[in-house]
């Protein structure tokens, strides 16, 4: 899910996840802008602005355009301050899923990961058994192989239907947002079982079907031990069945992400302010820094760590933790000198599933904490979306306790 807001308001942006439906942006247009050797892109000229929009902002890139067009430019108030690579910067939490898996040492990794999903909210994943120079760096290749296809191959895969098993496209709704982000991507259902759904994934490059259902078994199994152990730091067994579900039934959406270098890196973002709707997020990147945490008030440059996974907690695990583990604010801010690759998987409860805070942590008898969140389901979210709360409090703070 995307909510979309500033450490202390929503912002201009509407809350709608970035992969369930469409996220409407409100922002400003310039009928100024002009690429060259192109009619202008404006709203003047609504024809052209519709074919830019439609192929995309690594279409943008190619044509050599040295100032941003109107619909990518941000209100004053929601640009970055600084530039990526001029921002504080941090180093997240390590978590070492080799030391994990020796017992000696379990402990002290458990309580490592527990104060990462607590303070952080984010954490990044070592020794976690993916073949670092083989599935990883083929998947990383081939995601940027697609995006080298001409647009013709990639806009075979164009789709309006947000429940398609693949789809491509440009900022979150190219039809209908109205500040656009520089970004475009790639998204692929990877529900089990994975076999179902490889078959309706794009077959150029040729490789692409086996590199990325390799690497999909491969970050599951990942998400699976990190979960896990995530539940065993917070004393909960597991017994509800979640658990369970989330090892072989949970849904997992891998979305595959597209930043080309921008000609004003500074008057845009290539993902606005958001927290993830699910349980974890793995996702692996490039070595091009661009991801921005929210903490302490301050947007913090991720330091990108080579063959790690940066993982970071969702809205439905901080339900589930009853507000001890953190789903915190992220953003991407991009370039003007390098493209930047990224691949993002997104692992929670089935649709049906009711979330709510686990009962083990409820339980008065063990020192528990009163309830601070109320159930909630995949309808109760569409519900919310539907709703006037967008506008004035997160989907949280719509099943917050404190907020009711």
């Amino acid at each position: 899910m995307c909510i979309a807001c500033s450490s202390n308001k929503l912002s201009i942006y509407s809350q709608i996840p970035i992969e369930v439906t469409a996220m409407a942006i409100v922002g400003l247009s310039n009928a100024g802008d002009r690429l060259p050797g192109k009619r202008a892109v404006g709203d003047d000229d609504e024809a052209a602005a519709a074919d830019y929009r439609l192929k995309g902002v690594r279409h943008l890139s190619d044509t050599g355009i040295t100032r941003l067009p109107g619909r990518y430019v941000l209100p004053a108030s929601d640009r970055p301050s600084r530039s990526v690579s001029a921002g504080t910067r941090v180093k997240l939490p390590v978590v070492d899923l080799g030391r994990l898996r020796v017992p000696s040492e379990r402990a002290a990794v458990l309580k490592t990961l527990e104060a990462a999903c607590r303070e952080f909210g984010f954490f990044q994943v070592v020794n976690h058994g993916v073949d670092v120079d083989g599935a990883a760096t083929r998947m990383l290749d081939v995601a940027a192989r697609f995006f080298e296809l001409p647009f013709q191959d990639r806009a075979r895969y164009m789709s309006a239907d947000v429940r398609a098993p693949v789809r491509y496209g440009t900022s979150f709704n190219q039809a209908n947002d109205a500040v656009l982000c520089w970004r475009d991507f790639l998204k692929l259902s990877c529900a089990p079982p994975l076999r179902d759904v490889v078959p309706s994934w794009p077959d150029s490059p040729a490789d692409l079907r086996e590199v990325a259902a390799e690497y999909a078994s491969a970050n599951r199994r990942v998400f699976v031990e990190v979960v896990e152990a995530a539940l065993e730091a917070m004393g909960v067994g597991g017994g509800d069945g979640v658990m369970e579900e989330l090892a072989t039934a949970g849904s997992h959406m891998m979305t595959v992400n597209c930043y080309p270098a921008c000609p004003q890196p500074e008057l845009t973002l290539g993902m606005p302010p958001h927290s993830d709707y699910g349980f974890l997020t793995l996702v692996l990147q490039d070595d091009v820094e661009g991801l921005q945490v929210m903490h302490g008030g301050e947007w913090l440059t991720v330091d990108p760590v080579p063959g790690s996974f940066v993982v970071n907690v969702g809205d439905h695990f901080e339900i589930y933790s009853n507000g001890r583990y953190k789903s915190v604010l992220h953003r991407v801010g991009v370039n003007s000198t390098r493209p930047r690759i990224s691949v993002a998987s997104f692992h929670s409860v089935g649709a049906e599933r009711v979330v709510g805070p686990a009962a083990e942590l409820l339980d008065q008898g063990r020192g528990g904490q009163p309830r601070r969140y109320m159930d909630t389901d995949f309808a109760t979210f569409l519900a919310y979306l539907a709703s006037a709360e967008g506008k004035h409090k997160t989907f949280l703070q719509s099943r917050s306790l404190a907020f009711a």
